[in-house]
């Protein structure tokens, strides 16, 4: 269908008609009794609407008088009165056996010579696909977050049950210590009892921050703390001291870390001080990371690499700690600590790689 916009010789020169005719966008041009002067063949065409139903009629009474809108009158004739100028007014115009369309309406009044008759450039941008997809992206996002939400509710009940399965198993194991009659056994008994204690405070510790990275200075102190309530009789004679940065590691990794200092801290508990009478002993955690790395030192002041060096290295735990190591790329290194054993877990990967290396 031709479109063509008939216009009174009056306004055939004005710039208003020219920007309308011109328009490759939806725009009329209106005067001040809201009438229709000028339509864009864009307008007509997206809203199937015959040029000459449209030029000469009010805007109010386009189609079947779905732009009949109180408040679109109530602005338009405001800006006709030089009041006001319509910046992105929100439209739903609903056409019987059609979609509704949702539209952005701006419209100001042009600049006019004293005998001119007033001009208002009306121009609509049909946002109706961009709104449906950005409803569609939002009710994605909606439901990622009750996905999220029902993830982090099962999760709190699997370890609800995680932390009762271990307090029974950690039970169980007491009254067996308690019951045996070989003390080699009561020792094995002990160690066991204590790694699923070290298993349940990790549990505990990292039930909160599941789905964040951990904040490793609370991470470490909590759980020597809870190391020392369980295993140290006396804490007027034995502490265990930590010292961290502010560095933060993804929960995975720091189930390894805390599992690391928790076998080197039982296994100076059990072989650094057989001597009784020694006093202030202390165990020392230290971690700190940089752009080269980051190390972990466990050391204390106890008998020293000498009487007990041989024993631990044979014992599971030494075990364990490599293991553990080896899936932080991190190797391990026990030096003299002059008076105790030092070591030291090192890592060349930056923190910040290990937080992000799964993603």
């Amino acid at each position: 269908m031709e479109f063509f916009t008939p216009f009174d010789q009056e306004s055939s020169n004005s710039l208003g008609m020219a920007l309308v005719l011109s328009s490759a966008m939806p725009l009329l041009l209106l005067n001040e009794q809201l009438i229709v002067k000028a339509a864009s063949e864009s307008f007509c065409r997206a809203f199937d609407l015959p040029i000459d139903s449209v030029v000469g009629t009010s805007l109010l009474d386009l189609g079947n008088g779905e732009w009949n809108k109180p408040q679109l009158r109530t602005l338009l004739e405001a800006t006709a009165n030089g009041r006001v100028a319509i910046d992105a007014y929100e439209l739903v115009l609903k056409r019987a056996g059609k979609e509704d369309r949702i539209l952005i309406i701006n419209a100001h009044a042009l600049d006019q010579a004293e005998h001119d008759s007033l001009r208002l450039v009306v121009a609509v941008t049909d946002i109706s696909v961009s709104r449906e997809a950005e409803n569609a992206a939002r009710a994605q996002i909606e439901k990622i977050d009750s996905l999220m939400r029902e993830k982090q509710v099962l999760m709190q009940e699997l370890n609800h049950r995680v932390a009762n399965s271990l307090q029974i198993i950690a039970s169980i194991l007491m009254q067996r210590v308690k019951r045996v009659q070989s003390e080699e056994a009561r020792a094995h008994l002990r160690d066991a009892h204590h790694r699923v204690m070290s298993i349940a405070t990790l549990q505990r510790l990292l039930a909160s921050s599941a789905t964040s990275d951990v904040a490793l200075r609370p991470y470490l102190t909590d759980l020597c703390a809870s190391i020392g309530a369980s295993m140290i009789a006396d804490p007027n004679r034995m502490t265990i001291n930590v010292s961290a940065d502010d560095s933060v590691m993804r929960p995975d990794r720091s189930v390894s870390l805390g599992l690391i200092v928790t076998e080197l801290a039982i296994n100076s508990l059990k072989h650094a001080f057989q001597d009784l009478a020694q006093q202030d002993c202390h165990i020392d955690v230290d971690f700190s990371a940089g752009p080269s790395g980051w190390a972990l030192t466990v050391s204390d002041n106890g008998c020293g690499m000498s009487n007990h060096d041989a024993e631990a290295k044979s014992g599971l735990g030494t075990g364990i700690v490599s293991a553990l190591a080896s899936q932080l790329a991190a190797k391990v290194e026990v030096t003299d600590n002059a008076p105790g054993t030092k070591t030291i877990i090192l890592s060349p990967s930056p923190i910040a790689t290990l937080a992000s290396a799964a993603n």
